[in-house]
C-alpha cells in the first residue's frame, strides 16, 4: 500500500493505467484529523471546545505537515512527472503534505488504526504538546512574538526577508529583531515558513530572557 501513496498524478498523465495518491491522502486527512483530535480531546480535558480546534489547527495544516514531510525527505521518493519534476515538485509543500496524508491513509488501509495511531503521534505528539503549551494560537509563533515583545519590550518584531535560489527551488532566509536586537533565525521553503521558524527561535530566546530578568528581579 505504501507505493500508491508516493504517486502524483502528475506521474500518471505520463504513465497511463496508474491511479495517483489522491484517493489515500484523502482517506489519510480524515484519519490525521480523527486521531489528532481524539489525542487532544483525552489528553488535555480542561481545554474549551473552542481551544481544542486551536490545537488540532496548529498541527493539521499544510505548512506542519509539509514540515515534517520534509523531515522525512519524502520528497525524494515521490513519483513525479517530467514537469512537476522540472519545476521543482519534489520541494513543494502542497504536495509533500499530500503525500504524507496520502501515507497515513496507507497506513490506515493496511494495518489498522492503531499502527495509523501511533505513527501519526511519532511524527506530530510533539508538535501537538508544543501547540498546547502555547494556548489559543498554537503554533502561530509569529502572533505569540508580537504579544511577547508588545507585553516586555514595547515593540514590535521586525522580519528581514533574503530569498536564494531560481524560482522553482527558492528557499527563504529570514531574521527577526526585537528592540533592534537580532533574536531568532528561520529557513524555508516559503516565506511564510521561515517566518514562522524565526518567530518560534525568537520566542524561545525571549521567553528564556524574561524568565532570567524575573529571577533577577
Amino acid at each position: 500500500m505504501l507505493a500508491p501513496a508516493l504517486v502524483h498524478r502528475s506521474w500518471c498523465a505520463e504513465n497511463l493505467g496508474h491511479d495517483s495518491n489522491e484517493r489515500l491522502e484523502f482517506l489519510g486527512d480524515a484519519v490525521l484529523g480523527v486521531i489528532i483530535t481524539d489525542h487532544a480531546y483525552h489528553a488535555y480535558p480542561a481545554l474549551s471546545e473552542g481551544e481544542l480546534t486551536d490545537v488540532r489547527k496548529a498541527v493539521v495544516n499544510a505548512v506542519t505537515l509539509a514540515e515534517v514531510a520534509d523531515e522525512l525527505h519524502l520528497g525524494r521518493h515521490l513519483l513525479l512527472g517530467k514537469g512537476e519534476e522540472q519545476s521543482g515538485g519534489r520541494e513543494k509543500p502542497s504536495i509533500l503534505a499530500d503525500a504524507l496524508e496520502a501515507i497515513l491513509g496507507a497506513v490506515y488501509v493496511s494495518a489498522g488504526m492503531k499502527a495509523a495511531h501511533d505513527l501519526v503521534l511519532r511524527l506530530l505528539g510533539a508538535r501537538v504538546a508544543e501547540a498546547h503549551a502555547g494556548g489559543p494560537g498554537g503554533q502561530d509563533y509569529k502572533s505569540r512574538l508580537q504579544e511577547l515583545a508588545a507585553r516586555h519590550y514595547d515593540d514590535a518584531p521586525r522580519y528581514d526577508t533574503l530569498a536564494e535560489g531560481p524560482d522553482h527551488a527558492r528557499r527563504f532566509h529570514v531574521t527577526v529583531s526585537v528592540a533592534g536586537v537580532a533574536r531568532g533565525t528561520g529557513d524555508g521553503r516559503s516565506k511564510k515558513q521561515a517566518e514562522q521558524v524565526a518567530a518560534r527561535d525568537a520566542y524561545t530566546t525571549l521567553v528564556a530572557e524574561v524568565r532570567n530578568d524575573d529571577a533577577n528581579a
